[in-house]
């Protein structure tokens, strides 16, 4: 398999995945950052497209955790 068809098997599955879950933010941040976590994994070696989009999965809800309670504290102070 080449590494443009990992990539977009990749994307394709955590993208379906987070859609489907309704956990899917606004569209083109939520592309960048899981191509940045899929393109990322791709240069430690990692080819295994489902492990890309689990990988990126998990990324992509900690970054959405840290924005909310970076928020839930901005709040808080004021």
């Amino acid at each position: 398999m080449s590494i443009r068809c990992t990539v977009e098997s990749a994307f394709f599955i955590a993208w379906s995945f987070l859609e489907q879950s309704g956990e899917l933010g606004p569209p083109d941040a939520s592309a960048n950052f899981l191509l940045d976590a899929i393109e990322a994994q791709l240069r430690t070696g990692e080819r295994r497209p489902l492990m890309l989009a689990n990988r990126a999965i998990d990324a992509y809800r900690r970054d959405v955790a840290r924005s909310r309670g970076q928020a839930a504290s901005e709040a808080r102070r004021g």
